[in-house]
């Protein structure tokens, strides 16, 4: 078991900004891909961004290129999500999510092995 926690959310205008962070407590992260997904109301858990282990490869979903960023601190067992230009549909509970066993970064919640309890982000229009 890999205990992830994420923090970060809250409430933020739209047009805003916030950086989620998710930290890693009792092993490392540093060989593991990392991915971000989250769930708005009513919605099924989806996609948002991956990164490779050594952070040579990202992906991201349609709907948040060019205003997300992932990134990861190995040193710090940390992996981070920099949303800019947030919308209110950008309005879910963020989770972070780690898969050992690959080398890319995946973009299938199917592929992650341990997974946050999740943070808040509520955007306002």
């Amino acid at each position: 078991q890999v205990p992830l926690v994420e923090s970060g959310g809250g409430l933020v205008q739209a047009g805003g900004s916030l950086r989620l962070s998710c930290a890693a407590s009792g092993r490392t992260l540093s060989s593991s891909a990392m991915g971000w997904f989250r769930q708005g109301p009513g919605k099924e858990r989806e996609f948002v961004a991956a990164i490779s282990w050594n952070g040579g490869i990202t992906e991201y979903a349609e709907s948040v290129k060019g205003r997300f960023t992932i990134s990861r601190d190995n040193a710090k067992n940390t992996v981070y999500l920099q949303g800019n230009s947030l919308k209110p549909e950008d309005t879910a509970i963020y989770y972070c999510a780690a898969d050992p066993h690959t080398s890319w970064a995946p973009v299938r919640l199917s592929e992650y092995v341990y997974w946050g309890q999740g943070t808040q982000v509520t955007v306002s229009s």
